[in-house]
């Protein structure tokens, strides 16, 4: 599988530079953790490895290929979940990850149901989204990520919302990604100890 590279990466935002000079690589396999404190640029990272946003200056490649230059043929390989959930409130649970696997790479080794299923919202899948808490609904958006086939997951504080059986349960699903060859970047204020993580601390 391609690697994920960002070469001499700057960021700046209202005139302020976040980061400047960044490099790194992800290899199929890793878990990248970014660090900082509020503010250090994270999310802004985040942005730029989807791709929704140009760096102010440097290179983000996949397979050695600029991915703003690939467009589509990049984004095919990416899952994202911001800091919002990104889910169609109006829609119920099983509709929004219709529309996910639609939009993205479908995973035919995986059932919408089982989805449903693994994250606890089997029995509220007719009903709207609005009415789910917001650990329901966090768990929805994450769920998201199962239904299509994407390599690399970019992750904006996967764990908001979320109670400790539901931590477990995603920090296992990150590993077995892992070790089925995907890549996961993400930030989260919580611990995470999985095997063959990478760190980079913004803030440094």
């Amino acid at each position: 599988m391609p690697e994920l590279a960002a070469e001499l990466l700057e960021c700046e935002r209202n005139g302020r530079v976040l980061f400047s000079g960044l490099g790194f690589s992800l290899q199929p396999g890793q878990i990248l953790m970014l660090e900082g404190r509020n503010g250090s640029g994270k999310t802004s990272l985040l942005r730029i490895l989807c791709g929704i946003r140009l760096p102010d200056a440097g290179l983000v490649s996949w397979g050695g290929e600029d991915i703003f230059k690939l467009g589509p043929d990049y984004h095919e390989h990416v899952s994202y979940v911001g800091h919002r959930d990104g889910v169609k409130q109006d829609l119920t649970p099983r509709e929004n990850l219709r529309i996910a696997r639609a939009m993205g790479k479908p995973n035919p080794d995986v059932e919408i149901e089982d989805v449903l299923e693994f994250f606890d919202l089997y029995d509220l899948d007719d009903v709207p989204t609005r009415t789910l808490s917001a650990g329901q609904q966090r768990r929805l958006a994450l769920g998201r990520l199962l239904v299509t086939r994407a390599t690399l997951w970019l992750l904006d504080e996967p764990f908001t919302s979320l109670d400790r059986h539901g931590i477990d349960r995603f920090e296992k699903l990150m590993q077995e990604h892992g070790e089925a060859g995907g890549m996961v970047a993400l930030t989260t204020h919580h611990r995470v100890a999985l095997p063959d993580t990478k760190r980079i601390n913004l803030s440094s």
